[in-house]
């Protein structure tokens, strides 16, 4: 079958299509033929080798995290699903790709595809409805009458957090470009700074919770507009013990990751402020909730652009731009 694989890791990944086998599958596994592929910041990081120690993959590897398709195949103890059946998932860190005809499925990662979706708008959905949820929910308990700062609102993460966010009764604060300010404002954003004009920091005050999802400064900047006992919960590092902890990092990753964090940790303290990094995990239960609010309307995908099958690579250079609105689509079928 084909695929888009990287054959090494650091500044010369080889990517491009390869013909690879056809998945086998383990008895509690899906072979989904995929009709649609998203593609995420991590899959532009992954070839550059900034998580060979902690993301495990066999070289070489396909690419991609977020798929929908329908079933062709499943393992002898699956029963929550049959061939045939239309879903969506979230495979990241299983050692195996999305942007490929077919792609094996956890059963425990995947969830029926919300019947009023495509497969484009589907396959949008996994990564940023995941993290979010887990952000939002999980590790924040954000509740209704909360403050939430979500950085980079016109993004995929951003567009979806908002509508989250907003769902669980919380006030949003974000930043955008002056062409996005609309695009966001229609997502339910309460706040909004154009980063062209002014600095968040010195606008936004008496936050509860953030949410880290830009590189540099701006995670420090963010724990200046937080209430004491605020929470700031990390999507793009700096990686810290207790995420060493949850991957069983031995003793010298554990330190590294430590040291690390060591800065953002004391400021974070200083300020009364308790600060985490998040690796999104698969949850096919958590997508199901997700699916039901999508079906329902609660919230909707938002889509800036969809590459055919044979322009994954491009899809993947135009995601690194970082001027997306919302999320960026492979379609296969």
């Amino acid at each position: 079958m084909k695929a888009l694989t990287f054959k090494r890791y650091g500044k010369s990944p080889e990517i491009g299509f390869s013909d690879v086998p056809r998945p086998a599958l383990k008895a509690d596994e899906l072979l989904v033929q995929v009709h649609a592929a998203s593609v995420n910041p991590i899959d532009n990081m992954i070839p550059s080798g900034l998580f060979k120690a902690v993301v495990k993959f066999e070289l070489p590897a396909t690419l991609g995290s977020d798929l929908a398709g329908v079933v062709t195949e499943v393992g002898s103890r699956v029963t929550r699903f049959k061939v045939g059946d239309a879903v969506f998932a979230n495979i990241f860190d299983q050692g195996t790709g999305s942007i490929a005809e077919f792609a094996v499925v956890p059963e425990s990662a995947a969830a029926l595809k919300p019947a009023n979706l495509d497969f484009v708008q589907a396959a949008s959905i996994p990564m940023v409805g995941l993290t979010s949820w887990q952000a939002l929910k999980e590790r924040i308990g954000l509740s209704a009458g909360q403050k939430v700062f979500i950085p980079a609102g016109s993004g995929g993460i951003g567009t979806f957090a908002i509508q989250l966010a907003k769902l669980l009764g919380a006030t949003v604060g974000t930043t955008t470009s002056t062409t996005n300010v609309d695009l966001v404002r229609g997502l339910g954003a309460d706040e909004v700074v154009d980063y062209k004009k002014h600095d968040f920091e010195t606008v936004l005050r008496g936050y509860d919770a953030a949410l880290g999802t830009v590189r540099g400064d701006s995670i420090e900047k963010s724990i200046g507009i937080l209430n004491q006992r605020g929470k700031i919960v990390s999507l793009v590092g700096p990686l810290d013990v207790a995420f060493a902890r949850a991957r069983r990092a031995n003793v010298v990753l554990t330190i590294v990751f430590a040291l690390m964090s060591l800065r953002i940790k004391r400021l974070a303290k200083q300020q009364g402020v308790d600060y985490s990094f998040l690796f999104a995990r698969a949850d096919g239960d958590q997508l199901a909730q997700i699916g039901k609010l999508l079906e329902t309307q609660q919230i909707r995908p938002v889509i800036d652009r969809v590459f055919p099958f044979d322009q994954a690579q491009q899809a993947l250079d135009y995601l690194a731009q970082g001027r997306a609105k919302g999320k960026v689509v492979v379609q296969m079928r």
